[in-house]
């Protein structure tokens, strides 16, 4: 199970970054009088009790951006809900309810997620009439806080954790189906590779870039289980696109990825690798999606030309994705096409693995033993535990004194040994440093006595 997202929306200035940085316990979203000030999605991974969840701060809805990025914030805060667990829908009591709030409550009775309705700036119980007035929207019990006072905010995180989805061990299990996308830039053969496993005219198929205008999904069956393929629009530069078909198909290929277990990025063996290829590969990890670099048409090249050459100038060129696995595939006629799909499977099934807390903590103090963290301004950086929070992807915190201290490359080098010693070798990571609170006295993660004399 994923880690649920709590995303706050509202319209601007009701004090949604407030309550994001007074909810997260730190200053981490800007906090100004001027609206718009908040643009894209800002995430922190909190802790209420023994619950896991991620918290999202979005821009004002229905602002307009005075450099003209309007489109991209609303972009932004339809993305976040999308992806959301539970919606905080955050409005000003002293202001009281305006034209724009019913707006956005019409706008929220389309989607299909809980909603809390939140009171911010009730900050004492003067206020407490006026905040009840928002019943009027529509979207049930208003919850009071204020983020400037502290006033309620372990009221409202009962009410966050009780409507998040149920925890692992109480959900029911079912045999998990596996959304596949396929994506990659214009005339790559992406419908004649859905044709393929299809086994049916599925896609049309023509040399004519861009044939293929919106998200399709494909049920296809595969030794017995049904999984599902999402083919795509092919991708352009930004700068080429001019209509609205194009607009709408690059939103829906993306959009596909976000929704997808597993991604299969489609390479033209005959073609260079190109920008649109790039940004396609850098949303996929943005995302956290496990993906497979699939190199399509290699009956086209010219023999000879061995597969080391592709692998090297792919590694070469998408150097942060050195996990991700690379098939070479015929879509045409369906060679290596099983084998590939197989792979993929592997993918969705270690997105979905979890790692005992002892076995997690075991590795993180051998790892430490071996190489510890270097000193930051003469203070040694500690781990205190980690724990598996998540998966799909596999979410990892690590509880430590001082988060800040720890480098981007000593980070790097504990994902590398996550993927050398457990079953998540091919697939993204998802990795937070969180500081240990006072009151944890946890300390799983023993240095050795050679540490202790270091420090």
């Amino acid at each position: 199970m994923k880690v649920p997202q709590v995303v706050i929306v509202g319209r601007p200035n009701v004090g949604k970054s407030s309550v994001f940085n007074w909810l997260a316990g730190r200053r981490l979203a800007v906090v100004d009088d001027m609206a718009g000030v908040t643009r894209d999605r800002i995430t922190y991974l909190m802790q209420s009790g023994e619950r896991y969840f991620e918290i999202v701060d979005t821009g004002g809805m229905g602002s307009q951006d005075s450099d003209n990025l309007t489109q991209q914030i609303e972009d932004q805060i339809n993305t976040a809900m999308e992806s959301a667990d539970l919606i905080l829908f955050v409005v000003d009591t002293q202001a009281g309810q305006v034209t724009h709030d019913e707006e956005i409550s019409r706008k929220l009775r389309y989607v299909n997620k809980p909603i809390l309705c939140v009171a911010n700036k009730t900050d004492g119980p003067s206020w407490d009439a006026e905040a009840e007035g928002f019943h009027r929207l529509g979207r049930g019990r208003v919850i009071r806080c204020s983020a400037k006072n502290n006033r309620f905010r372990d009221e409202l995180l009962e009410e966050i954790t009780q409507r998040l989805p149920l925890p692992d061990h109480q959900q029911v299990v079912e045999e998990p189906t596996m959304k596949l996308a396929i994506v990659g830039r214009r005339n790559v053969g992406k419908s004649t590779f859905v044709n393929t496993i299809a086994k049916a005219e599925r896609m049309i198929v023509s040399e004519i870039p861009g044939t293929t205008r919106d998200s399709v999904d494909v049920r296809f069956e595969l030794d017995g289980k049904v999984f599902t393929a999402i083919d795509t629009p092919g991708l352009r530069r930004s700068v080429s696109i001019r209509t609205d078909i194009d607009f709408y198909g690059t939103h829906r290929a993306k959009r596909s990825i976000r929704r997808a277990d597993v991604v299969l990025l489609f390479f033209d063996a005959t073609e260079k690798i190109s920008r649109v290829d790039k940004q396609l590969a850098s949303y996929i990890a943005d995302n956290y999606k496990p993906c497979v670099f699939v190199v399509n048409k290699w009956d086209l090249v010219h023999q000879g030309v061995p597969t080391e050459k592709w692998v090297a100038h792919l590694r070469e060129t998408f150097q942060s994705m050195w996990h991700v696995p690379i098939a070479f595939v015929t879509g045409m006629t369906g060679k290596n096409v099983k084998a590939l799909l197989n792979h993929a499977q592997m993918l969705f099934k270690q997105s979905q693995d979890r790692v005992s807390t002892a076995q997690l903590n075991q590795l993180v103090r051998l790892a430490v033993e071996r190489h510890g963290p270097p000193l930051h301004k003469n203070r040694r950086p500690k781990i205190y535990y980690a724990t598996q929070v998540g998966s799909q992807p596999p979410t990892i915190v690590l509880m430590c004194n001082h988060p800040e201290s720890f480098s981007e490359q000593y980070r790097r080098y504990l994902l590398g040994v996550f993927r050398d010693q457990l079953r998540f070798g091919e697939v993204p990571i998802k990795l937070y440093l969180n500081r240990r609170s006072s009151r944890d006295e946890r300390d799983d993660v023993e240095p050795s006595v050679k540490q202790q004399q270091d420090v």
